[in-house]
């Protein structure tokens, strides 16, 4: 054996070679590239770009005639051990040889004690081959009664109505058993027996799915109507649980909320009220499956569905839609829940896309039809009613994940006719309750009839109930009005409470607007236009209307209250009526037509000026008649008004009377019926002013009006007539002509007025013997002030 070769000497990190173009660098920048193991492309194309390649290819030769030194002396070193090797391939070969003998010997042995053998061997496959044929009979046996087990099986469970168990056998038998049965004559028959049996249970199947199409269509109207009162319970209890909590709001209640841990328990019950039985339909669908018409079977459920659907679409022509409306909602809402059931339970029956695209067409018609009859409906409380059962159906649609806007849209759509008719209705009872009134002051003898017409409406600002019997500030029809507005307010909110897109506080307040300025109003100025009613009731209406317009705030409240929103916030808000203003316009109109009617009254006592003597020679010791039967009616009316009409009211109507007054006895001084008039006849007008001044002043005391700091009092309504009877009395009339003094007495004088007055006055009678008894007297200062007054008027007019 020769030395084992060394080692190898470690590896060296290879590194690019510098090359150098001269011949000497040439060589060594190849070898130490072959050392390295790099590619000596960029080192060959980098020669022959230089032009030297002589030179590379004379560096190539040497570098291979060195290796083939290294390969001679590597063959030298070990030439010893190529002999070793060869001399053991030698003894190898020899070992070969002496093992192919052996071999040989064994194989002739081996044939001559293998013959017996062989005979045994040759019995035993005959043996076995009888086997096998034994084997195959009995498996053709066992196969024949499997088949016909499973026949047997399969028209027992057909029997049975066990078409499930029936279709699994049957492909079983198709699948497993049928190409392998081994019988020609069984094989056809079961073949041929196969589709038949599929087509007698598909029309087993497909009779007992018709009948729960029969079923469940005229059961739908239940299921319908279940829903739905339940949806009207969850409802009802909603509102009583927001009740209770604006209550406790109210009554600054700020504990924990008794409602909001409750157990719903609604649509557990719900569930359990619906249990409406699907597994025809189920086993239908399965056994079609089963059979590889799913598709089939799908495509017959919808159409069907869809045929029924339209036969529930129509509604009967004979009937009323308020007596029809709500079977036929209940039929739709019970056609979509099982369609929904249907959806979520039976696999793949129905698509998402097929149910909505049926919801669709369903809403459609129930659009039009609701709209249609909406515009034939005159009655509020009738689209009330089928509003209430559209919004339940929506509810319960929703809550089986249907798009009900459609349905809020057509509320939508009808809530101005719906008010409308409301407006309507609420005319009518207004204008009867205003016709019936009596316009007295209403009398409460009882106290729930003082809570049922005063505290209900809280007309009074203390609601502590006040000594029995009790004297209102108003007449009957003012609580019966709060009624009619209250009933309006819960109508109204009852109606828009379906969750449209909308404020509803905003739009309750709008048409509670309309009621109070388009009815209430309109009817008020109707009933005080008419002339049909007296003082005193014209008053009472006068005094209706305050109390009314007072009362807008609490209609206001109100509307906030059954809207939802709590009291509190409800006070906090700026929001107003504009009601409130036109009823205030009505009022102020109310108190002009008494101002009229006090006016018009007061025209036919001052008919008695016509009878006054103005050329009277004497003063007279009594005031004129006129002015007595003026002050008796005078005295009436702030009697009845102090009663009725509050403080500000009367202040307007008695105001107006006296200044009617004051001008009335101005008009006739300057009217043409008068032609001259004497001081005596002053002097009478004096004393009537007097008593009208001292009347004046007791009741603006009397009345309380002095206590609210009127600029105005009553006697100053007088003070244009005071001044002029104050002129013609004074010694010094030409004072008139001096802006100071005039500024001081007699500032509300006109000149002209004044000029007419003074040209007509003489200051003394004409009698028969008048002139001849002053005839040689000097005229007095106060004649000679007066003509140089009138003098001076002239020029200045």
């Amino acid at each position: 054996m020769a030395d084992p070769a060394p080692a190898p000497a470690p590896a060296q990190p290879k590194k690019r070679a510098v090359l150098d173009i001269s011949d000497g660098g040439l060589g060594l920048g190849l070898a130490a590239f072959i050392a390295n193991g790099e590619d000596l492309g960029p080192m060959i194309r980098q020669g022959f770009d230089c032009g030297k390649p002589e030179a590379l290819m004379q560096s190539l030769r040497g570098i291979v005639k060195k290796k083939e030194v290294e390969i001679e002396e590597l063959c030298r070193l070990h030439y010893e051990d190529f002999i070793l090797a060869v001399d053991e391939l030698r003894g190898v070969m020899v070992d070969a040889e002496e093992l192919k003998s052996m071999l040989s010997r064994e194989n002739s042995h081996l044939q001559q004690v293998s013959s017996a053998v062989l005979l045994k061997l040759d019995q035993l496959l005959e043996a076995y081959s009888v086997k096998k044929n034994v084997g195959e009979a009995i498996t053709i046996l066992k196969i024949c009664m499997k088949v016909i087990s499973l026949c047997m099986a399969c028209n027992n469970d057909i029997a049975e109505a066990k078409f499930r168990p029936a279709l699994k056998t049957l492909d079983l038998i198709e699948k497993s058993y049928l190409q392998n049965i081994p019988v020609k004559l069984l094989r056809n028959v079961v073949g041929r027996q196969i589709p038949l049996i599929k087509l007698h249970i598909e029309k087993k199947a497909c009779g007992e799915f018709n009948d729960w199409l029969v079923h469940i269509r005229k059961n739908a109207k239940q299921i319908g109507q279940v829903s739905i009162s339940h949806a009207s319970l969850a409802r009802q209890k909603d509102e009583e649980m927001h009740s209770c909590q604006r209550e406790a709001e109210e009554d600054g209640h700020t504990g924990p909320d008794e409602h909001k841990y409750t157990l719903d328990l609604e649509n557990t019950d719900e569930e359990t009220a619906l249990d409406f039985d699907l597994t025809p339909v189920y086993r239908a669908h399965h056994i079609h499956r089963c059979l590889g018409i799913g598709e089939k079977f799908r495509d017959y459920y919808y159409k069907n569905r869809l045929m029924q659907l339209n036969l529930d679409m129509q509604i009967s022509t004979s009937q009323p839609f308020l007596e029809s409306h709500q079977p036929f909602l209940a039929q739709v809402a019970g056609f979509f829940i099982v369609e929904e059931r249907v959806l979520r339970t039976a696999d793949k029956i129905l698509t998402q896309s097929q149910v909505e695209a049926t919801w669709e067409t369903a809403i459609a018609k129930i659009t039009a039809i609701c709209e249609i009859q909406f515009s034939r409906m005159g009655t509020a409380s009738h689209l009330l009613l089928i509003k209430d059962y559209i919004t339940l159906l929506a509810a319960v649609l929703k809550k089986y994940g249907y798009q009900t806007r459609p349905l809020i849209q057509i509320l939508d759509n009808t809530r101005d006719k719906y008010h409308q008719l409301l407006l309507t209705e609420c005319r009518k009872q207004v204008d009867d309750i205003l016709a019936n009134d009596s316009y007295e002051q209403m009398l409460i003898k009882k106290e729930y009839e003082y809570n049922m017409n005063v505290t209900a409406f809280h007309l009074e600002p203390s609601e502590a109930t006040p000594d029995l019997p009790y004297l209102a500030p108003f007449s009957s029809s003012v609580p019966d009005v709060c009624r009619i507005v209250r009933s309006f307010i819960e109508d109204s909110v009852s109606y828009l409470s379906y969750g449209g897109d909308m404020n509803l506080f905003d739009v309750v307040k709008r048409y509670l607007d309309r009621l109070l300025i388009e009815v209430l109003n309109n009817c008020l100025l109707n009933r005080m236009y008419a002339r049909s009613l007296a003082m005193s009731q014209m008053m009472q209406l006068a005094g209706n209307i305050s109390v009314l317009e007072q009362a807008c705030d609490l209609y206001l409240l109100y509307s906030a209250q059954q809207c939802g929103i709590p009291k509190r916030v409800a006070e906090r808000s700026r929001s107003s009526l504009t009601a409130r203003a036109v009823l205030k316009a009505s009022q102020n109109a109310a108190y002009n037509a008494l101002i009229n009617m006090a006016n018009s009254k007061i025209d036919e006592f001052m008919v008695l000026l016509d009878d006054v003597n103005w050329i009277v020679e004497e003063s007279p010791d009594n005031a004129n008649d006129y002015m007595n039967e003026v002050l008796i009616y005078l005295e009436t009316l702030v009697s009845t008004a102090q009663e009725i009409l509050p403080q500000e009211a009367l202040y307007k109507v008695v105001s107006g009377a006296i200044s009617h007054i004051s001008d009335s006895i101005m008009a006739t001084l300057l009217s043409d019926g008068v032609k001259r008039f004497t001081a005596s006849s002053v002097v009478g007008l004096d004393m009537d002013l007097n008593l009208l001044e001292a009347f004046a002043d007791e009741k603006f005391h009397i009345t309380g009006l002095a206590d609210l700091g009127k600029e105005t009092t009553f006697r100053d309504r007088l003070v244009e007539i005071r001044q002029l009877v104050n002129l013609l009395l004074s010694s010094q009339p030409e004072n008139f002509m001096n802006p100071v003094i005039r500024g001081k007495n007699y500032g509300s004088l006109d000149f002209k007025k004044v000029a007419i007055v003074c040209d007509k006055f003489k200051d003394e009678a004409d009698g028969l013997f008048g002139s001849l008894s002053n005839r040689n007297t000097k005229q007095t200062a106060r004649k000679r002030s007066l003509e140089v007054l009138k003098r001076r008027l002239k020029d200045f007019n």
